[in-house]
């Protein structure tokens, strides 16, 4: 359907009526999307193997959002663009057949979502106040009613409108009774809400409420625990999906899309050691059919399996974390690898892990925590972590070391860390902050200078500017530029003893070059080895296989001379070519001035 020789295409839809097979794209990671249109039925001009992809909004330096994909009108999307304000998005009705764009409401109002009923008719809006609360509006004509509040330190979302179209399902942990968010049934019209649905166990946020588009009522509501579970609200929608389950061994089976009258299905199977299968499932013959691997190649057999394991931190906080333990041999001694995630406000969850294979495989233990601040686990342990980059964040990173070495799984002095984006940072902060801990890192987009950091996000990040400083320090304060400076690895870069490898998008619109580059030349300046990879055609995390490969064979021969695990010493001439020319020598690195602070 698509030959992007550029970038891989990473998200993608079908139109309502499957007449068009649409995508986002930017150019080089640099997270300014387009929306193009390719349509499988057109013929193939002569020498042409796929068909033409139409860019339909066809903007420069502008991120274009989907906001609305309506049933009522197949050859309509809804979109927000920041061509007029960066920092905001109007609203905008775009015609997949001729990409004529149509303004439906100028965001006037820090408007951060959109929301639509049954009908598709703009019916509630949320509102990003400048003290980082949340406002949700009725949108009635020209005017906007608030109807809901949270602060700064609260959750609130609109997942779907009722059966009714006037109440909306919403997700929230308003309030001071509420630690765990949870769904419940509020009218816009009163305020007036009623309990729908929260953890009956008490662990976790409510996760994903999966509404019928034929019925318009509950499917059922998911709880990202250890494991995924459900709680089903439709009976008939339970005892199918358990049918299609029961023919899959085990695995971890997930809806994916299905036909507009929900006869077909399209499941995804998977769990630790099995990358997803996709099937089609028949509700009304039961019958299962498989349809594809996403990774073929690889066997069931040869992968290792994860298991939950739980730790107390410096402060006695309980750590939820997933392990990896390499396959055919003992779990005692081991290199380790620290893999923690990005965000920081996201979590890890179960299932098929590319980095913990690939690490397993070469010989590591593979620990991935979710330390505080990780979302999912209620509002106490998210905000645990505000003002704790670098220090009790950290802690939850070196106690989880510590654990591994207490149960006989780690050398310890052989033990690694490896991560992007706020991952990147811990491996940054582990190695200027803990030096004794660790004996190599890998940092992939990695933020060395929080006050450069916050300056340089991106002006469509303006909704959570607010927040951001709430949960780490606010740099237009004396106390919080102190805060940013403490909590940098770069002000303590001649603590560094550990082997580092630096990883870097040139087009990186959240963490920018220069995060890389101030920390390579200070490791540079103490005459301190360091090695850098700037990929000049990537942004936050590489895309291209080819930039992928060629940072995961430096990568694994970084790791291998410092702890000691396997490495492949083969690679492609493409993939060997690409390493040369990604590789920088940290003593050509210049910075640019620094700008003021904003």
């Amino acid at each position: 359907m698509t030959n992007d020789q550029a970038r891989p295409v990473r998200g993608y839809f079908w139109s309502r009526d499957g007449k068009y097979l649409l995508y986002s794209q930017d150019k080089g990671g640099d997270e300014n999307f387009n929306i193009y249109a390719v349509n499988p039925a057109e013929a193939l001009p002569a020498g042409q193997a796929v068909p033409t992809a139409r860019d339909l909004t066809g903007l420069k330096g502008v991120r274009v959002q989907v906001v609305n994909v309506p049933l009522t009108d197949t050859n309509t999307l809804y979109i927000g663009l920041n061509d007029r304000d960066k920092a905001w998005h109007d609203l905008y009705k775009l015609n997949l057949t001729t990409g004529e764009k149509t303004l439906v409401r100028q965001n006037n109002d820090r408007i951060g979502a959109w929301e639509f009923d049954w009908n598709d008719q703009l019916r509630v809006a949320s509102r990003s106040n400048p003290d980082g609360s949340t406002e949700w509006l009725r949108v009635e004509g020209d005017k906007l009613t608030p109807f809901y509040k949270t602060s700064i330190d609260e959750q609130s979302n609109v997942a779907a409108f009722a059966k009714d179209n006037k109440r909306v399902y919403m997700v929230t942990n308003m309030g001071p009774g509420r630690n765990l968010a949870e769904i419940v049934l509020m009218d816009p019209a009163t305020g007036k809400e009623e309990p729908f649905q929260a953890d009956l166990q008490k662990r976790v946020d409510v996760g994903n409420l999966a509404v019928s588009e034929k019925t318009h009522e509950p499917v059922f509501v998911s709880f990202e625990d250890d494991r995924m579970r459900r709680v089903w609200k439709d009976k008939e929608f339970e005892k199918d999906f358990k049918t299609a389950s029961a023919k899959l061994n085990g695995l971890d089976v997930y809806p994916v899309s299905n036909t507009t009258d929900e006869r077909l299905w399209l499941l995804s199977a998977s769990s630790a050691t099995q990358p997803s299968v996709a099937y089609l499932f028949d509700r009304q013959t039961k019958q299962l059919t498989k349809q594809y691997e996403t990774r073929p190649k690889l066997k069931s057999s040869d992968l290792a399996d994860m298991k939950v394991v739980r730790y107390k931190s410096s402060d006695g906080l309980e750590i939820p974390a997933y392990l990896t333990l390499p396959k055919g041999v003992a779990a005692k001694n081991l290199p380790v690898m620290i893999v923690p995630h990005g965000g920081p406000w996201g979590r890890d969850t179960y299932g098929f892990n590319a980095m913990h294979q690939f690490l397993a495989n070469r010989g590591y233990a593979v620990l991935s925590p979710n330390f505080r601040a990780s979302t999912g686990y209620g509002k106490k342990f998210l905000e645990a972590g505000n003002g704790e980059w670098g220090r009790k964040m950290q802690d939850d990173l070196t106690w989880g070391v510590k654990y591994l070495i207490a149960q006989g799984i780690a050398d310890p002095k052989k033990v690694g860390i490896m991560g992007g984006s706020y991952g990147g940072y811990a491996t940054l902060a582990g190695v200027a902050f803990t030096p004794d801990v660790y004996s190599a890192g890998v940092a992939i987009v990695a933020p060395s200078n929080l006050m450069t950091l916050l300056n340089a996000i991106p002006p469509y990040w303006e909704a959570m500017r607010k927040q951001l400083y709430a949960r780490m320090a606010d740099p237009g304060t004396e106390a919080g530029r102190a805060e940013l400076a403490r909590m940098s690895p770069l002000g303590s870069a001649n603590k560094i003893k550990t082997p580092l490898m630096v990883v870097q998008g040139a087009n990186d619109p959240r963490v920018n070059k220069a995060e890389a580059d101030q920390i390579v030349v200070a490791l540079r300046d103490r005459n301190y080895p360091v090695q850098y990879l700037l990929a000049p055609d990537e942004g936050h995390g590489f895309a291209r296989p080819v930039n992928n490969m060629a940072m995961f064979a430096a990568s694994e021969k970084f790791l291998s001379k410092h702890l000691g695990g396997r490495f492949q010493e083969s690679m492609s001439p493409a993939v060997a070519k690409r390493l040369e020319e990604i590789t920088v020598d940290p003593k050509t690195v210049t910075l640019v001035k620094e700008t003021a602070v904003k």
